[in-house]
């Protein structure tokens, strides 16, 4: 499985958070769904967004789907109909940014991929417990939640799902027993609180093992997670799945304060570069960046990094 995806490749650039660029384009995002709002009222600044991200250099993109589901488009008034069109509507507008850069790009050697977002629980619920991995929810409601959305997306053409910003050790379980069932290759990546745990507390190299025999998961990693937790990250995994590739986008490293919905610390993309090398020379070999990473830090990893792609 890691072959079909990592063929000819030491490195796989993804692109960064798709609501941070989003708002750098103007655009106010939906509230309770995020970007993935726009699936509705304005698709045309999806595909900016997407072909942005590729224009810097990314190999991979991630459609719009995170917070897509049928339980956040009935919030609009939306039936079950128009919520599964949209939902996959998300892979179909990556696409059409990627042909649209493949157009204009003739000479581009490797075709990009696209990944389709799977996110949990959480994100659906708009109540922050993807930070926490709370959930007032058991294994039953997790599989109802995940199930119809994992098949949607397993038939829209995407080349990986990527299950992502996952807190919790029962919704991977939950998960694990779905991606058996598909066809599309997978990738599963943790939200983590430090260096040896996801959200929830569970340590990360056990949650992890639960992946190691897989035969639909071709990647494990962590995601949405500050980037100093990293490289202790890399070696719980390494630990738990070595026979799986690793994948790690992290957040900026900046703080968010939701008193005044601002952020402090350092967003430097140099910096960001340097730590892609880094954390390749570890043995992540999918790496890119998630909240607050935005083209200018994918830019930046695909020059340092281009000479080992």
């Amino acid at each position: 499985m890691t072959s079909r995806i990592m063929k000819n490749r030491s490195l796989l650039l993804l692109d960064g958070g798709l609501a941070t660029q989003i708002e750098a384009q103007g655009v106010k995002l939906h509230e309770s769904l995020w970007s993935a709002g726009l699936l509705l009222d304005n698709p045309s600044e999806i595909v900016a967004a997407h072909r942005a991200y590729l224009d810097a250099g990314a190999e991979c993109i991630i459609a719009a789907s995170y917070q897509a589901s049928r339980r956040g488009f009935a919030l609009l008034g939306l039936g079950v109909t128009e919520a599964d069109e949209l939902i996959v509507s998300a892979v179909a507008l990556a696409a059409r940014a990627r042909d649209e850069f493949l157009h204009d790009n003739p000479n581009t050697k490797t075709r990009p991929l696209i990944a389709a977002s799977i996110g949990p629980l959480g994100a659906a619920n708009h109540d922050g417990s993807e930070y926490t991995g709370k959930y007032d929810a058991d294994e039953l409601a997790l599989r109802e939640f995940h199930q119809q959305r994992t098949e949607l997306l397993d038939d829209a053409g995407a080349d990986i799902l990527a299950c992502e910003t996952i807190p919790n050790a029962i919704e991977a379980t939950v998960l694990a027993s779905l991606l058996q069932k598909t066809k599309t290759p997978a990738w599963v990546s943790f939200s983590c609180r430090d260096g040896t745990a996801i959200n929830d507390g569970s340590p990360v190299r056990d949650v992890a093992a639960i992946f190691a025999a897989h035969p639909t998961v071709f990647a494990v990693g962590i995601n949405c997670t500050a980037p100093e937790y990293v490289l202790s990250l890399i070696a719980e995994l390494q630990q738990a799945v070595p026979d799986k590739a690793v994948v790690v986008y992290p957040n900026s490293g900046e703080c968010y304060h939701s008193v005044d919905n601002s952020w402090s610390g350092e967003n430097s993309a140099v910096i960001a570069a340097d730590a892609a090398l880094t954390w390749h020379a570890a043995g992540a070999t999918i790496i890119g960046g998630c909240c607050r990473m935005g083209p200018q830090h994918t830019r930046a990893m695909h020059e340092k990094t281009r000479r080992i792609m």
